[in-house]
């Protein structure tokens, strides 16, 4: 890595920390009875505590299996980690983009739909980019199997 890749991903994570920080809180319910771990520069818990606190969030719906906070990925079950990984680090790099601003622009995202009779979650401009990114992986794994066959599920 050059100087110049590791001043940007310094000033990347600095740009995103206030954001971070709200997950390390958060992780820390996952690290009683769950489990941690860096992987690609994301600090990844699952299990734990963390099914109580996710039940909880998000504020419109039945609650999340996984989210992003910053660098900070959370999961109710190492199950819910792998199945929605890609999905959550979609977040993490919208957060890099919009720094302390990523939970206000996400909370305001969220409250747009809800006023014009949308669904908070789905059609949230920050959703939307996550499950195409899933959309646009699935379409790749279909598309290696080969033309006209089907996945296994």
């Amino acid at each position: 890595m050059s100087l110049r890749d590791g001043m940007r991903s310094v000033a990347v994570r600095l740009w995103a920390l206030p954001t971070t920080l709200v997950g390390l809180v958060l992780a820390a319910a996952g690290l009683l009875g769950g489990r941690g771990r860096v992987r690609a520069g994301v600090l990844e818990v699952s299990g734990g505590f963390l099914g109580v606190v996710l039940r909880a969030c998000p504020p419109f719906g039945a609650g999340a299996a996984a989210m992003a906070l910053g660098h900070v990925i959370l999961a109710m079950s190492e199950y819910d980690l792998a199945r929605h990984r890609e999905h959550e680090r979609v977040h993490v790099r919208q957060c890099e983009r919009w720094g302390p601003l990523f939970l206000p622009a996400y909370a305001a995202s969220s409250l747009l739909a809800w006023v014009r009779g949308q669904d908070p979650y789905r059609d949230n401009r920050f959703e939307r980019e996550a499950f195409a990114e899933d959309a646009r992986l699935a379409q790749g794994r279909t598309g290696a199997i080969g033309a006209g066959r089907r996945a296994a599920p």
